[in-house]
């Protein structure tokens, strides 16, 4: 922390001689003087690092820290290795930000470049821009971009995460594009509720897969659909269910989304957080914010340049489809670091285990007489009872345990990732068995 301390009394002096200054006040007297603060600030004494620590350690008993968790609903509990700390926690890079004399800035550009790379080997998309704020930016930024001057209509499916839908209506309003939302059935997007509103004036068709209550969606349908009456198909996914299960790209999606949440980033009571956006080559130049590459100088050398980003954000603000002209940098960082630890063997293997942990606990539920909505799930399946889902969490927090979402008074949306283990799911159990 040496460099955030701030210039001693002596330095202050020193600069003020420097520039040819007297005083303090002689510095800020371009300030009016009417809105100068000339008393004293009534702020407490300052507190040794000691005391500080302590303080906050009792602050932080307030919170209630979970032994396990079952909830996901876009947010995962997942292992991240130490390197990923390690790395973000260099001084040089904690405060990472949009490089804006971006060719001095060869350290941050090459990882957003890695993070770009890794970003496109997950979704097999053609190209990546270097991220928006989170998921569900993401979507209403995937939308605007699929609009044309003929196709002004959005389909989104109701099993799409209803946060993200939110935010999408919100695009939608501000960019005066319809928004129509398709029902669910049985926890996934209804085909034939899907078809009927899909028409010429149809500029995209949004999907989650997995979907909010875990399902598996028929993407390549769905796709199909919406390529028929010349809509883009975006689909918007768990990051980290690409290293078990197909890649947007296989499903001919024009345009993937999603958090990057789950590749590195802790849960950290929301955020923050980072949207990624990978598309087609197609669709390249509608993508909002920015695009780092990878060329050569003039004597041959590697460097790393902003390749591309889309001019009407900043001198044509009234002619741009997306008001973003910056990126989440230090997350984007951690999730190049995440996926280069990890490797490829290493995210299928985890999202191996969260699938079969999942699995294996929807089935002991099942055995208690849970019904279980659908077994073509990745990590999240919804239950139903006649037993009332308060009862049932409280009884498991009681316990150290944070259950599954409550979706109403009978349904739970339950989640495994790989750091529940068998022990832990069977914990849970035996106390579900006791309050059923």
């Amino acid at each position: 922390m040496g460099t955030y301390v701030p210039d001693t009394r002596e330095e202050q002096l020193e600069l003020l001689k420097e520039a040819g200054l007297s005083s303090m006040d002689e510095m800020f007297s371009m300030v009016p003087d009417n809105v100068r603060l000339k008393e004293k600030l009534n702020l407490p004494d300052g507190m040794s690092e000691m005391e500080v620590l302590k303080e906050m350690e009792k602050t932080a008993s307030k919170n209630t820290a979970f032994r396990s968790i079952f909830r996901g609903a876009g947010a995962y509990n997942h292992y991240i290795p130490s390197m990923v700390e390690s790395v973000l926690s260099k001084e040089t890079l904690q405060t990472a930000y949009t490089p804006y004399q971006a060719e001095i800035s060869q350290g941050v550009l090459q990882s957003i470049f890695e993070y770009q790379t890794g970003i496109c080997e997950l979704t097999g998309m053609d190209v990546s821009n270097a991220s928006v704020y989170d998921g569900a930016t993401a979507a209403g930024e995937a939308v605007a971009m699929c609009r044309e001057r003929k196709k002004n209509k959005a389909v989104v499916s109701e099993a799409v995460d209803p946060g993200v839908i939110e935010t999408v209506r919100t695009y939608c309003y501000g960019n005066e594009m319809e928004l129509v939302t398709v029902p669910a059935k049985d926890c996934r997007t209804d085909m034939d509720a899907l078809k009927e509103a899909l028409d010429d004036s149809t500029a995209c068709v949004l999907i989650q897969h997995p979907n909010y209550y875990g399902n598996l969606e028929d993407a390549a349908k769905i796709g199909e659909a919406a390529h028929d009456v010349k809509a883009k198909f975006i689909m918007s996914v768990n990051p980290f269910s690409l290293g078990l299960i197909k890649s947007p790209a296989e499903y001919g999606a024009d345009v993937a989304i999603g958090d990057g949440q789950p590749l590195g980033l802790p849960l950290a009571f929301g955020g923050p957080y980072l949207g990624f956006m990978a598309s087609t080559d197609a669709m390249k130049r509608k993508l909002p914010g920015r695009i780092v590459g990878q060329t050569v100088d003039g004597e041959g050398k590697k460097g790393y340049v902003l390749t591309l980003q889309a001019r009407e954000q900043h001198i044509r603000r009234e002619k741009a489809s997306s008001n973003i002209c910056s990126n989440q940098a230090l997350c984007a960082l951690a999730v190049g670091v995440y996926l280069s630890s990890m490797g490829s063997e290493g995210l299928k293997q985890a999202a191996s285990l969260s699938a079969s942990k999942a699995h294996y606990m929807a089935g002991e539920l099942s055995g208690l007489g849970f019904k279980v909505i659908s077994d073509d799930f990745f990590n999240e399946f919804v239950t139903e009872s006649d037993k009332d889902t308060a009862v049932i969490l409280e009884a498991l927090e009681e316990k150290g345990i944070l259950g599954g979402l409550p979706l109403d008074k009978n349904r739970i949306l339950w989640c495994c990732t790989e750091m529940n283990s068998k022990e832990d799911i069977d914990e849970a159990i035996e106390i579900i068995k006791e309050v059923c």
